[in-house]
């Protein structure tokens, strides 16, 4: 099959195009959507270190290059980064920067990212995926960004956040949740390439894989509410487990707003997490906090310093053969690991040359507590009780009804 461009710019991009032999052709120009609040399209990054994009779909994949020309291909795409663009099917362009999409169904997404830190190791990810992808060049990796309607975006936050068989009550308060924290991070990135990112560091995003008939219903019965205050969509921030009362958003993220402080949360208890113990060499802290450029010796003693209100962390106290250390609970954390120390609520058992902790609950604490909002799902509260005692001095309103300008103040 011949190749043919929507335009005549694309030869002058193509390196080699008349050996490319992966099939481009052009049916029709599209006319693609742009980004827009009227259109509440949601930008997730889902990579940033991508090495290696691989796209395919059962329909045609249409292509759409920087200065206006499209492509349609039949068949799979593998997009690698090169040193002057892109290299799609081992072909070079001198474009750094493809919208792919296709009119029907979905993409599979597999995105083979390397771990920061200078690991030989790679990671691979997975996505079933509506809307549009665009992968872009940063240097010698791949920045790749899933557009997607911010409905369908919560859709496949529900699914990455909690157990779909969940209450029904639970997974609607989850959605409403997921699109309120979207619309306010959107309000407060726009000149940023992308909205959220797709793992924990903002919301747990899966794509369109994992969505079943329970959670389009809860889609569905909730589209459009936000939790707001003072018109503007919330920081809806939410933890897995409290384990005791919520934790004020000014300790752990120095944020002080009226409807992210601390309630009391007894709906909990049934959490996998809800205990936990945990044990951690002074090696492997030494080499991390380095690694992470603390000026950290060996270490003699770790002490908590001060607490908060709910009983977590505030400050440690690490007293080390270069001198003393005082950094916040969560910056402990994030130095040990977060999947190693589920959470600042926790007291030291045992210190020789490995530190051994016992804690309660998982997550940062502040906000809703997806497990206590199941427990009070199961016990009859509505998805708007549930919110609404979360985040105290809120309203539910209508996405029409919500003003997305930043606020003046932040």
């Amino acid at each position: 099959m011949n190749d043919e461009t929507c335009g005549s710019g694309l030869k002058k991009h193509l390196i080699g195009l008349e050996a490319w032999t992966i099939g481009f052709i052009c049916g029709v120009c599209f006319i693609w959507p742009t980004s827009s609040f009227a259109s509440e399209n949601i930008r997730v990054a889902l990579a940033d270190t991508a090495t290696r994009v691989v796209i395919s779909s059962s329909h045609p994949i249409t292509l759409r290059f920087p200065s206006g020309p499209r492509v349609i291909e039949s068949k799979s795409l593998v997009v690698k980064s090169e040193r002057d663009g892109l290299n799609i099917n081992g072909r070079r362009l001198a474009f750094k920067k493809v919208f792919v999409r296709t009119s029907r169904g979905h993409l599979t997404l597999s995105v083979q990212s390397s771990i920061p830190g200078g690991s030989p190791r790679r990671t691979t990810r997975k996505w079933l995926l509506n809307g549009r992808v665009e992968i872009q060049q940063q240097q010698a990796k791949l920045l790749v960004i899933n557009e997607v309607d911010v409905e369908t975006y919560v859709a496949g936050v529900v699914t990455g956040e909690i157990n779909t068989s969940w209450h029904a009550e639970a997974l609607k308060a989850q959605a409403v949740a997921a699109r309120t924290y979207v619309l306010y991070k959107k309000m407060m990135n726009q000149q940023q390439p992308y909205d959220v990112v797709s793992s924990v560091q903002d919301q747990v995003f899966q794509g369109q894989g994992q969505v079943n008939a329970k959670v389009e219903a809860a889609i569905r019965s909730t589209r459009g509410q936000v939790i707001t205050y003072d018109r503007h969509p919330i920081l809806a921030a939410y933890s897995s487990t409290a384990a005791g009362p919520t934790e004020d958003a000014s300790y752990v993220w120095n944020v002080d707003v009226p409807y992210l402080k601390g309630v009391e949360c007894p709906f909990d208890d049934l959490s996998p997490r809800y205990r936990w113990r945990a044990a951690v060499s002074l090696e492997t802290l030494e080499r991390q906090f380095r690694k992470l450029d603390y000026p950290v010796g060996t270490i003699a003693t770790i002490t908590p310093f001060s607490l908060t209100p709910s009983g977590r962390i505030d400050r440690i106290r690490i007293l080390h053969s270069q001198g003393q250390l005082i950094l916040r609970g969560q910056d402990f954390r994030r130095v040990a690991g977060y999947s190693t120390i589920l959470s600042t609520q926790f007291q030291i058992e045992h210190m020789g040359r490995e530190l051994v902790l016992v804690g309660k609950g998982s997550g940062h604490g502040v906000g809703l507590c997806q497990w206590g909002m199941k427990e009070m799902a199961e016990l009859g509260y509505s998805h708007e009780a549930i919110v609404r005692y979360y985040y105290p001095g809120t309203e539910l309103s209508a996405l029409s009804q919500v003003n997305l300008s930043p606020p003046l103040l932040h």
